[in-house]
């Protein structure tokens, strides 16, 4: 399952600037780890701009208690069809939260085949599709070879970033 993510403003702060940094170095950049704390700082102006998974804040997006101003996806979200792309501006730019549920290595086959079975059958659900579209969520069933080739594609894509940035390994 694929959530888009969306770049917020509080409305009043400063704006992201258009480079793939994004963030104007003298703006308040904060690791938080609590979505809650973090949408309460930006609305109170504490931070001026937060990458946020779509489904925890499109409910204060559509309130109009901060400001989508792109989401991070390839594509724009239905949930916000107005909101452009960060690729829209910066080509090429791209980056989206998954989900995925795994079992303990050695769970044998037959177990791994009913889980995805039934989960699988979980997201075609019209009712629980309607649901995850209306937060923003973009189900993407695979089967556990697929899942697994996209976990080594996404870190592939990730760890390559990390060493063009010179980000330090923690």
């Amino acid at each position: 399952m694929h959530f888009s993510q969306t770049l917020t403003t509080d409305g009043f702060g400063q704006e992201p600037c258009p480079a793939l940094g994004l963030v104007d170095p003298d703006l308040n950049q904060a690791g938080r780890s609590d979505v809650i704390v973090f949408l309460t700082d930006l609305m109170g102006g504490t931070v001026q701009v937060y990458f946020s998974p779509l489904p925890e804040s499109i409910s204060n997006i559509r309130a109009g208690n901060i400001r989508a101003l792109a989401v991070t996806t390839a594509k724009r979200s239905q949930a916000l069809p107005d909101v452009p792309t960060i690729g829209d501006s910066v080509p090429g730019f791209e980056a989206n939260t998954w989900q995925g549920i795994g079992t303990p290595k050695g769970t044998p086959a037959e177990i791994v085949a009913l889980l995805n079975k039934e989960i699988n059958a979980a997201l075609a659900d019209p009712t629980i599709k309607a649901r995850l579209a209306e937060l923003g969520s973009v189900p993407s069933p695979m089967s556990p070879p697929e899942f697994e080739k996209y976990i080594v594609d996404e870190t592939e894509k990730w760890a390559k970033v990390i060493r063009q940035a010179n980000i330090p390994l923690q």
